[in-house]
């Protein structure tokens, strides 16, 4: 579950800059995380042989937009967060307090000083300021989340955040940050479990998806307020687990359980047209999707063989990439583009 900032959409001034990308992907079997240099159309799998992780289950894993800092769930210790260097990883210290429940969601703000966590038990929501190597729990925002944390996502300037879950109350809320005071400022319910949301680029967009259809929901934003805009004529066909926009903010890639398990939006205005599906669709249960920095490719996180799908893309058309040599061999939620630092 890479969006906007939960998958990590690189800033404008980040891509003009980009030389080389990587793509991180959670894994539920051990290692848990596999992390790929790119070159071209080929994906080199790294070893990483220290600070590995002690179980997951259900692999969520985000990455600054810097690369410098990439953080993964895990089930004894909350979450596993590393520092990166060329290709080198140094597992740091774990979180003081830990989160008090299994992290479902995890988002970095886009300057990778603030690390957001949702998480299955009260106060559903974790915020870290992180200083160097030393991570600071924040203070909880006054009014709790719904319940359950799952999706969760800083918007483009890290001056709001937006957290899902299903349980006790389906649905969503968003919070303005001023300092390390959060304050929410909309709730959205009656519309599904939420297990993904994503910014675009500009933060005046904000798509979530759902087991409940329409499975994707996206709203506009004006100061404080959230308008939702009308449903695409096509919607996803089932329970919706990953959402991206792209950079430009001019297409939405939704994951879904049952095929084409992908599904891609052009926007215009607020008109979302579904494009024509991949000839070679991804491996079953769409669970998670992750823009390239510059919207050039897209990745499919799903539950079954291969595990990744990666497609370029040129124009409407999406062509899948030759797999990884090595491939992940389990269940996840996402998998993400990031840049090598």
């Amino acid at each position: 579950m890479f969006s906007s900032f939960r998958v990590n959409t690189i800033s404008a001034a980040a891509s003009a800059v980009v030389a080389n990308e990587t793509l991180v992907v959670a894994d539920s079997l051990s290692p848990y995380l596999f992390v790929y240099n790119r070159s071209g159309d080929t994906f080199t799998k790294l070893t990483i042989s220290t600070g590995l992780l002690s179980t997951n289950t259900q692999a969520h894993v985000a990455i600054t937009a810097s690369g410098s800092y990439v953080s993964i769930q895990d089930v004894t210790n909350r979450v596993y967060n590393y520092s990166r260097t060329g290709d080198t990883f140094t597992k740091l210290a774990n979180l003081s307090p830990l989160p008090p429940g299994e992290v479902h969601g995890i988002s970095w703000n886009p300057e990778g000083t603030s690390l957001a966590l949702a998480h299955d038990s009260s106060p559903y929501m974790s915020i870290y300021n992180r200083s160097g190597v030393t991570f600071t729990k924040v203070a909880n925002p006054g009014t709790l989340p719904l319940g359950n944390g799952e999706g969760i996502a800083w918007n483009h300037d890290g001056t709001s955040i937006a957290i899902g879950g299903g349980n006790p109350t389906p649905g969503f809320v968003v919070y303005n940050r001023s300092g390390d005071t959060f304050t929410q400022i909309a709730s959205f319910t009656n519309i599904g479990s939420i297990y993904d949301i994503a910014w675009n680029s500009t933060g005046t967009s904000l798509a979530v998806v759902s087991d409940t259809s329409p499975y994707v929901n996206i709203y506009n934003r004006s100061g404080d307020t959230f308008t939702k805009v009308a449903n695409p004529a096509t919607l996803p066909t089932s329970s919706s687990y990953g959402v991206s926009w792209n950079p430009s903010g001019t297409s939405l890639a939704v994951a879904h359980g049952s095929s084409p398990y992908v599904t891609i939006y052009n926007r215009s205005g607020d008109t979302f047209t579904k494009v024509a599906n991949p000839a070679t669709l991804p491996g079953t249960n769409g669970q998670g999707v992750s823009w390239n920095y510059n919207g050039t490719s897209l990745v499919v996180r799903s539950g079954n063989t291969p595990f990744i799908t990666i497609y370029n893309r040129s124009g409407d058309t999406f062509t899948k990439v030759a797999n990884p040599a090595t491939l992940p061999t389990g269940n996840a939620r996402n998998a993400v583009f990031g840049i090598k630092p």
